[in-house]
Parts: structure tokens; sequence; C-alpha cells
């Protein structure tokens, strides 16, 4: 299993400019922490960097660290984010976590963090 400490970066060469860094899998899998099954998402990140951006084969192996893992869904979505946050130190980063149908109910979870700590799109 992977140390989901070791999501690695290199340095951002754009820092004058925001620009959005998107990554996307719909190969993610954990397990339910109730039934033991199998779990299934499409996972997006979207962030705008500010010194580092994430390495891509680092991610993948961290994806993986969760394969067996028993993770409610809402969980995994902010644990991904705060562990992008705290390697990254973006601008703005969101996660959207979208888990296949299980008992005909889809979960959907978005968790999103800016620099200032305000939601943007917020009331």
């Amino acid at each position: 299993m992977t140390d989901r400490t070791d999501l690695e970066t290199f340095p951002n060469h754009h820092i004058d400019r925001d620009y959005i860094v998107t990554l996307t899998t719909d190969e993610f899998t954990c397990v339910c922490p109730k039934t033991g099954q199998p779990d299934f998402a499409a996972i997006t990140i979207e962030y705008i960097p500010d010194e580092k951006i994430i390495e891509s084969k680092s991610l993948k192996l961290y994806f993986w660290s969760f394969r067996n893992e028993g993770i409610f869904h809402e969980h995994v979505a902010n644990m991904i984010l705060d562990d992008l946050v705290e390697a990254l130190e973006p601008r703005w980063c969101r996660v959207i976590a979208d888990f296949g149908i299980r008992g005909g109910i889809s979960i959907s979870v978005d968790a999103e963090y800016t620099m200032n700590g305000n939601r943007d799109g917020g009331n």
C-alpha cells in the first residue's frame, strides 16, 4: 500500500497566472465499510496551482492506496481534498467523487477549498 503522504509535486513555472488543472479517472475503487462490497467512482480534481503542480503517477498510486480500504463516500472525497491541499497549497481546489449506483441510489460528493476558506459560489 502506498503511503498517502507520497503525493509528489513539481514547480509551477507560470505562478503569475491563474489557470485550472483538471485531472480525471473513472478507475477509483474503495470498499463500503458497512457491507465490504467494492465501490467504484469517477474522480475529478480541478485546481488553480500556486507554487506546485501534482505529479500524475504519484496521484495514480495515491488513488490505488484506497483500493482495499473501507471508507464512506463523503469521507473519501474530503480526505482526497485535504491531502491535495496539504501537498499542493493551491489557490483553489475542488474534488468531485461520483460513485456508481448501489441499491438504487447514486452518491456524488463535491468538496472545495479556497485559500481564504470561502466556497466559490457561496451565498
